[in-house]
């Protein structure tokens, strides 16, 4: 009888933990725009230990989508100051998953959960940003790829090393 092989990474469970779009301007904002808004857009990956001794971890990737249009020079005022872009919508998306690690050496933990954990749950924010964008009144926001490796090393770099909140 052969000894059953547990995979490296386990996804237990993915789910929204937390969701926001918000149409400030509204109703008026859909009278203004006569093109396509401006888009931000910032990801960030979190990552959380759920158990002491076990590696079981959650992951939360969140992304922010803020469009804008360019405020219409007869409401910018006659002050002189320079016109504040005019917020169309703000969606927020928390997308998590708790994954749990086995037998993965110490020196591939952090570059799994920032790089291979985010790349999984991904494909999900992408559908939830689209859909909520598209559901409140507006073309959907496709987020194009990310390069999660780029993103962790980035973080490196610049900043201490990273450090997964216990």
């Amino acid at each position: 009888m052969s000894e059953t092989q547990t995979a490296p990474l386990t996804v237990n469970i993915q789910y929204t933990k937390d969701l926001s779009f918000e149409v400030p301007n509204a109703p008026a904002i859909y009278n203004m725009l006569r093109q396509a808004p401006t888009v931000s857009i910032n990801i960030d990956v979190r990552v959380r230990k759920l158990q002491g001794d076990t590696m079981v971890f959650e992951v939360t990737l969140t992304t922010r989508a803020e469009a804008s249009i360019p405020t219409p020079t007869d409401a910018a005022g006659g002050n002189g100051e320079a016109a504040k872009d005019t917020t169309v919508f703000i969606a927020d998306l928390a997308y998590a998953g708790i994954f749990t690690l086995h037998n993965i050496p110490d020196d591939q933990v952090e570059p799994i959960l920032l790089v291979e954990c985010p790349r999984l749950l991904f494909p999900f924010a992408r559908n939830i940003v689209a859909d909520v964008t598209r559901d409140g009144g507006f073309p959907p926001v496709l987020l194009g790829p990310v390069d999660f490796v780029s993103l962790w090393q980035s973080r490196r770099q610049h900043a201490s090393p990273t450090r997964i909140d216990a």
